[in-house]
């Protein structure tokens, strides 16, 4: 019963993708995808509940890290998924997706989010590296989703670079298991190789763990090969979006996270600290440089990813326990906000026709309900309270000075008043700029996912409620320090 507990998450989404290769997209299938997401979501909150748990002979494992990780990739699924019939209903509608790209979208969403739990439950590296792969493959055809001249262009520029980034993780992959190997660990189980990492050979383990931050990084979005990410959500669905969003880039970064453990154990703290404060204040740096010019609202979003990816590897690098809590309620806090955004936008992008954001003016008076949500969850990400990102980053805030990481986190301080700045001098002519224009109207079936994600972003910034503890477990497990 325990195997089959732990099997679940991967299992459900992949018999919805199974469901839609054979039955195809119609009105009952349709919600099929947000059953599966609810039915994941579920089994993360049994795992959290159960402990720690192993399925198929061991490859397969849930912890408190894996589980929250599970709640996360449940969540953001469960909003993305509801949104999705009303999404497609209107593509359909307006002749630029036909029944054949439906069933395409719902194997390959509903496969996205089964690779998506499985990487997070991988007890070994090498798998956890497949499984990330995975959705690099897959994600690839939803970029591409409208098979237009720049989806196919944005979707080959999403390969490339994924690609390259996944090869160097390989590449560590192959140094840590020589390292590995000559420690006496002939496999590349996490558990493993961090309970005989003082065995490990230094120098081919601080190789190896530049190879794979810079390969995983390359997949969370981080600083130097965050490229992609621009022309990737420019072009993909909305609720793809919001999968890679506030999926996506935590399940790689989830990947960092592990990898932390391992190097922290084998070299000390010191290495992987320095290693992810250079990248996250390029993040940052590059995030808000990008967003003072920024045209589009949709890469804007993009860039705003960015950003809170810097800010998670700010907290990773911090590592005490104060901080792995606030970088992991902001991972959470991402995903709910991101998915709003990604989905008002979605809206008002098949309303008005462009994200150019000289061509949206007057929003709040034109569109009050998908408008309202667009500037809730911006806020929400430009870190306001009560959204539980002010309190996440409040937390990354503090814990970095009580750590002697002043200066760092000084300068993503002034970095992201940049970022609050050139956030709000692009979006507010979009909400209350004059011009005439029809109204845009909300499917009621979005309204809710919408609704459902602000007020839990908002929730979690006022209480943590049951997800304290949970919180703690899976900070401990992820290494953190005193």
């Amino acid at each position: 019963m325990d195997s089959l507990l732990v099997i679940a998450p991967v299992a459900v989404p992949a018999a919805a993708a199974l469901a839609y290769a054979l039955i195809g997209w119609n009105r009952v299938t349709a919600w099929l995808g947000a059953s599966a997401a609810a039915g994941l979501l579920a089994c993360a909150v049994a795992l959290a509940a159960a402990g720690r748990r192993e399925a198929l002979a061991g490859l397969l494992h849930s912890d408190a890290l894996s589980a929250f990780m599970l709640i996360v990739i449940g969540t953001v699924a469960l909003l993305a998924m509801l949104a999705g019939p009303a999404y497609l209903a209107a593509e359909l509608a307006s002749g630029q997706t036909g029944p054949r790209e439906m069933r395409r979208y719902g194997v390959l969403t509903q496969s996205f989010v089964a690779a998506m739990a499985l990487a997070v439950l991988a007890s070994s590296l090498g798998l956890l590296w497949v499984a990330i792969e995975a959705t690099t493959i897959l994600t690839a055809f939803l970029v591409g989703h409208r098979r237009t001249r720049q989806a196919t262009e944005a979707a080959w520029k999403y390969m490339v670079i994924c690609s390259v980034g996944i090869a160097l993780a390989l590449l560590g992959l192959v140094l840590t298991h020589d390292a590995g190997d000559h420690a006496g660990v002939s496999s590349l189980d996490w558990t493993a190789l961090s309970e005989h990492a003082g065995r490990l050979d230094p120098g081919v383990m601080r190789i190896a763990v530049m190879l794979l931050v810079l390969g995983f990084g390359t997949k969370a979005g981080l600083a130097p090969m965050n490229a992609w990410l621009p022309d990737a959500y420019s072009q993909a669905p909305a609720p793809v979006c919001a999968l890679m969003s506030g999926g996506l880039l935590s399940v790689a970064f989830y990947a960092v996270l592990r990898v932390k453990v391992i190097a922290d154990a084998a070299l000390g703290t010191g290495f992987t600290r320095t290693l992810l404060v250079i990248v996250a204040l390029a993040s940052l740096a590059g995030a808000a440089l990008l967003l003072i010019g920024q045209r589009d609202y949709k890469r804007l979003l993009a860039y705003s990813s960015i950003e809170h990816m810097g800010l998670i590897a700010l907290g990773a690098a911090i590592g005490n326990t104060l901080a792995l809590v606030a970088v992991l309620l902001h991972i959470l806090g991402h995903g709910l906000g991101k998915s709003v955004v990604f989905l008002s936008a979605g809206q008002l992008h098949q309303a008005l026709g462009s994200t150019r954001i000289r061509a949206v003016r007057g929003l709040i008076s034109r569109a009050p309900m998908p408008a309202g949500a667009f500037s809730l969850g911006l806020l929400a990400l430009l870190g306001l309270p009560p959204f539980s990102l002010f309190a996440s980053e409040l937390g990354i805030a503090r814990a970095g000075f009580a750590a002697g990481l002043g200066w760092p986190v000084a300068a993503a301080l002034a970095l992201m008043l940049v970022i609050v700045a050139a956030v709000g001098r692009q979006v507010r002519p979009m909400l209350v700029g004059g011009g005439p224009g029809e109204a845009v109207a909300l499917p009621p079936t979005l309204a809710v996912p919408l609704v459902a994600g602000l007020a839990a972003c908002a929730v979690l910034g006022i209480t943590l409620g049951p997800l304290r503890p949970l919180l703690q477990a899976a900070a401990t497990i992820a290494g953190a320090t005193p």
